[in-house]
């Protein structure tokens, strides 16, 4: 089969289209035919430099997956290659399904088969294309994660998104909208309009205006329930004055600067980072076909221009996802 594969780690250069076998599933597990993928920040973390995961190049990577459970398997030798697991219970061939693997020494989804166990898979929306679905799994599920399960966001409360255009804001601030909050994001004055058609009700242009100063002046000095910040840096010290006593901040990026404030508000803040589970795309799919949220998408390339997908994720002023078409429908 044909993958996109790191012959190293480093820049986006170290990408080189190979013929490498088809995975064979165990027990538990599925085959799919990979019909679209897309790309994450920590996608581009890992071809960097991913020890930390347990890649050893050359890799395949990638975490994102839409596809089908195979109908057909091949063989290797004499030794038949089954399609579906010998313990698989809730999937059959032809189901169409989406879900993130797992980052860690298997091969990822930048590849035209991906096997996985079944407990992280879920069947894809019916309202969205292959290339729609595969940008949902791992950006929206950080999302839900954030914004629910870690952040008990409640109807009726007040939520700062920062960067609320992103391929994970963007699924958190429908998210939230969804959940009955009021909306406060941060974003550049040329996604002003985009965020808001996401539902945000009070788009913060950080290049011209202090998030701290308009929260605080319209919230009368309370501040917000909960901070999502998927900016990195110094944003959480700084979102501390803009947070209300008892308040929520997670985040899913790196944090530097005092925190010493949140003590005194008893602030509780979170580092998250996402584990697989059915259950959240599971929700995520019921609220897709309600029509209350929809994956945007930024770009669509073939699987060989991944490397150029990657210099623009890196770049930055992405809005929404990157989306990588793997096979034909």
């Amino acid at each position: 089969m044909k993958a996109m594969v790191i012959t190293s780690f480093g820049g986006p250069e170290v990408f080189d289209e190979r013929e490498i076998l088809k995975p064979k599933p165990g027990p538990n597990e599925l085959l799919v035919r990979v019909y679209a993928s897309s790309i994450n920040p920590v996608d581009y973390k890992v071809r960097q430099s991913g020890q930390w995961a347990g890649i050893v190049p050359p890799a395949t990577i990638g975490y994102d997956v839409a596809g089908v459970v195979e109908h057909q398997g091949t063989a290797v030798g004499d030794v038949p290659l089954e399609d579906i697991g010998s313990e698989v219970r809730d999937f059959k061939p032809g189901d169409e399904v989406y879900y993130t693997p797992e980052i860690s020494s298997r091969p990822g989804s930048y590849a035209e088969f991906h096997v996985v166990n079944e407990a992280i898979v879920a069947r894809k929306p019916s309202n969205l294309t292959f290339e729609e679905a595969a940008a949902v799994p791992l950006a929206g599920g950080t999302a839900y994660d954030a914004i629910i399960t870690r952040g008990h966001l409640h109807l009726g409360e007040t939520v700062l998104i920062h960067g609320g255009a992103g391929g994970t804001g963007h699924f958190a601030v429908q998210l939230a909208k969804a959940a009955g909050a009021f909306i406060y994001t941060t974003c550049g004055p040329y996604n002003i309009d985009f965020v808001t058609k996401l539902g945000a009700d009070r788009p913060i242009d950080y290049r011209s205006q202090d998030f701290i100063e308009v929260i605080r002046d319209e919230t009368d000095g309370r501040g917000v329930d909960l901070v999502f910040d998927t900016v990195g840096n110094d944003t959480v010290a700084k979102s501390i004055d803009a947070t209300a006593k008892y308040g929520r901040i997670v985040t899913i990026v790196n944090m530097t600067g005092n925190l010493n404030k949140a003590y005194r508000k008893n602030i509780t803040i979170e580092s998250l980072f996402l584990e697989r589970a059915r259950y959240k795309l599971d929700a995520l799919r019921n609220l897709i076909e309600r029509g209350q949220i929809k994956p945007h998408i930024d770009s669509i390339l073939p699987l060989k221009d991944v490397a150029k997908g990657h210099e623009k994720l890196e770049r930055g002023g992405v809005r929404g996802k990157i989306v990588l078409r793997v096979s034909e429908e």
